[in-house]
């Protein structure tokens, strides 16, 4: 099972349509668990990092191989990422979490839990859009894993 932890709402309905369209590709391949938190919305750093740290961290049960998103991560290209999306199922991690921050990114608590610290780009992105990039891409990865053609 793979579950995805953000920070934040879709509020927009292209965006909602497109996340749509992806976890409905997805479950031919693999459950997919999308877990909203609520973005404190504080204008003070430290205290919406902690409280988002918070309810992160309750969302997060002690089998699930983290993978963080941050800017600083290791970067794949489509294969390499499929690969390792594999590698993982392969070895036994049946339930990968993905974890999206809010405007102020992640809580060093939260990266500190990190298997896997995963960086997109060195641009940074609005969650909403990256969450749809980040379900493009585990998609990418299942088609690619299972030999189908994908456009590229």
């Amino acid at each position: 099972m793979i579950k995805i932890i953000c920070v934040g709402k879709i509020k927009e309905r292209y965006w909602s349509a497109a996340i749509e369209e992806y976890l409905k590709r997805l479950s031919k391949y693999t459950k997919i668990q999308i877990i909203e938190i609520e973005d404190d919305g504080n204008d003070d750093m430290d205290r919406s990092l902690n409280n988002e740290k918070e309810k992160i961290l309750k969302k997060i049960k002690q089998q699930d191989y983290i993978i963080t998103s941050e800017i600083d991560g290791i970067m794949y290209d489509s294969i390499s990422f499929s690969e390792k999306i594999e590698e993982l199922f392969v070895a036994g991690n049946s339930d990968i979490t993905f974890i999206i921050g809010g405007s102020y990114g992640l809580h060093s608590d939260v990266k500190e839990k990190a298997n896997l610290k995963l960086s997109f780009s060195k641009m940074t992105f609005p969650h909403q859009l990256f969450r749809v990039i980040l379900l493009e891409q585990i998609y990418r990865s299942f088609r690619i894993i299972n030999n189908e053609k994908y456009h590229k």
